[in-house]
C-alpha cells in the first residue's frame, strides 16, 4: 500500500478559494491528497471535524503539525514554509517526486 501525501486539502469543486490553494500547492511541487467535500455547509462534517469550521479550503500539513482555514492564510503559510525562505530547497528537491492523489469522500 502507498503512503498518504503529508498534505491533505480540503476543497470544493469549482471554488476559486481552493483553485488560489492548489497553485500554491503546485508551485512549490508539493505532495498533497484533495478531499472534496460536500456543496452544503451542513454537510461538510468531514473537514469540521479536522478543522473546527466548515468552510473551505483547508490544508492539514502532517509536515509541520499544522491545520489551517482561509485562502490568504494558507497561502501566506506556504510561501513561508516552502518557499525560498522555507524549508531548503534543496531537501525537497532531492525527495521522490511530488504527485497529487484526488479523492472524494469515502
Amino acid at each position: 500500500m502507498e503512503d498518504q501525501p503529508p498534505i491533505t486539502f480540503y476543497r470544493l469543486q469549482g471554488c476559486p478559494y481552493c483553485e488560489r490553494v492548489a497553485r500554491k500547492l503546485r508551485e512549490y511541487d508539493l505532495e498533497y491528497r484533495s478531499r472534496f467535500v460536500e456543496a452544503m455547509h451542513s454537510e461538510r462534517d468531514a473537514v469540521k471535524r479536522v478543522s473546527g469550521v466548515r468552510t473551505v479550503p483547508v490544508i492539514v500539513d502532517e509536515n509541520t503539525g499544522v491545520t489551517m482555514a482561509e485562502s490568504a492564510n494558507i497561502a501566506e503559510y506556504l510561501d513561508r514554509t516552502y518557499g525560498e525562505e522555507g524549508i531548503d530547497r534543496g531537501e525537497r528537491e532531492s525527495a521522490p517526486e511530488a504527485r497529487r492523489t484526488d479523492g472524494g469522500e469515502t
